[in-house]
C-alpha cells in the first residue's frame, strides 16, 4: 500500500542555500510528432527540450514531471507547429507559477520532404535536419525555426585554374594550324580536350531564423535552396546529372559567396524577422573546412 504523504525534496527551501537557475529541465526526451504534409499526416520520431527558469523564490528545484507530461500530452498529440510549441510554454509557466518567468521548448526532428528532379519526372524523398522552438517570457512569445541544407558548392578559384590549362592545351593542340570546327568539337568532347575540373564539395548551410507562430520550416528551406541553386539531389537521371553540372559551373561558390546569396534572399522575406546562418565547405583540396557566417540580430550563440 502506497503511504500518500510521500517526501519532496523539491519543496526545501533555504534564502542563502538555494541560488535562482537561469533554465532547469530535460533534454532529449523522446517523442513521436505528428508533420502534415502535402500527402497526408506523418507521424515521426524527435527529440525535445523543456526547460524554465527558476528565479522566483529560492527553490531547490522545478517540478520535472509537470513538464515532461506537458510535453507528452501537447506535443504528441497535435500537428507539430510553432504555434503548438507556444501553447506547451504556456501550460510550463502555468504549472511552474510561483517558480518561473521563462519557458523554454525545443523540438529536433528530420523533416520528410518531397524533391522533384530538376530535369527529369522523377522525384525523391529527402530529409532536413529542422528545430523549431519556442521562447516565452511572461506571456511574451518569441519562434524559431532551424534548418540545415545540403548543397554542393564549386571553387571559382579551382574553376578559373582549371579554364587556364583547357585554354593552354587547346593552344597546344591546335595553335599552329587552321582549326576545323567538327574536329575541335569533337576533341572537346574527350579527356584529351578537358584536361582539368573544378574541385566542388558537399557543403552545408544551417540557418536559424525568427519567425511567427504560423510560419512553415518548408519556406525556409526552399528559401535557402533557391537563393544556392546547388541542393543536393535525390533520385537522377542522366539529364539531371547534367543540368546539376550546369548549375555547379554557373554558381561557383566560396563560402563568402553563399553567405551573401542567403543573406539577400532571407532580407526580402517580411516573414523572417531575424536570423543568423553558418556555411560549412568541406573541403575537398582541404583536410579543413571553409566556413563563412552572416546574422541580422540573432548571433552564434542562438545555434
Amino acid at each position: 500500500m502506497t503511504n500518500k504523504n510521500l517526501p519532496d525534496v523539491a519543496k526545501e527551501t533555504h534564502t542563502e542555500k538555494f541560488a535562482p537557475i537561469d533554465w532547469v529541465g530535460m533534454g532529449s526526451i523522446e517523442l513521436p510528432i505528428l508533420l502534415k504534409q502535402e500527402d497526408g499526416m506523418y507521424r515521426i520520431p524527435a527529440r525535445t527540450d523543456a526547460k524554465v527558469s527558476l528565479d522566483k523564490k529560492p527553490s531547490r528545484g522545478i517540478h520535472m514531471s509537470r513538464l515532461y507530461l506537458i510535453t507528452q500530452d501537447v506535443l504528441s498529440k497535435n500537428e507539430m507547429t510553432l504555434g503548438l510549441l507556444g501553447k506547451a510554454t504556456d501550460e510550463f509557466l502555468k504549472t511552474h507559477e510561483d517558480l518561473s518567468t521563462q519557458a523554454l521548448v525545443q523540438v529536433n526532428f528530420e523533416a520528410p520532404l518531397i524533391r522533384k528532379a530538376l530535369k527529369s519526372a522523377n522525384q525523391a524523398w529527402r530529409s532536413y535536419p529542422v528545430i523549431l522552438s519556442a521562447f516565452n517570457e511572461n506571456g511574451a512569445k518569441k519562434y524559431y525555426v532551424e534548418v540545415v541544407v545540403t548543397y554542393s558548392s564549386t571553387c571559382p578559384a579551382s574553376a578559373a585554374l582549371s579554364r587556364q590549362l583547357i585554354q593552354d592545351n587547346f593552344k597546344q593542340q591546335f595553335g599552329n594550324e587552321s582549326v576545323d570546327f567538327d574536329i575541335v568539337h569533337s576533341w572537346l568532347g574527350t579527356t584529351q580536350g578537358i584536361v582539368a575540373t573544378p574541385h566542388a564539395q558537399r557543403s552545408f548551410a544551417r540557418v536559424k531564423a525568427e519567425v511567427g507562430p504560423d510560419f512553415n520550416y518548408g519556406l525556409l528551406i526552399d528559401v535557402v535552396e533557391e537563393a544556392l541553386q546547388t541542393a543536393v539531389q535525390g533520385a537522377v537521371k542522366r539529364e539531371d546529372e547534367q543540368e546539376f553540372a550546369l548549375r555547379n559551373g554557373q554558381n561557383l561558390m566560396f563560402c563568402e559567396d553563399a553567405a551573401r546569396r542567403v543573406k539577400e534572399a532571407l532580407d526580402k522575406k517580411r516573414e523572417i524577422f531575424d536570423y543568423v546562418a553558418e556555411f560549412s565547405h568541406v573541403e575537398s583540396l582541404h583536410p579543413h573546412n571553409a566556413i563563412s557566417h552572416i546574422s541580422k540580430g540573432l548571433k552564434l550563440r542562438s545555434f
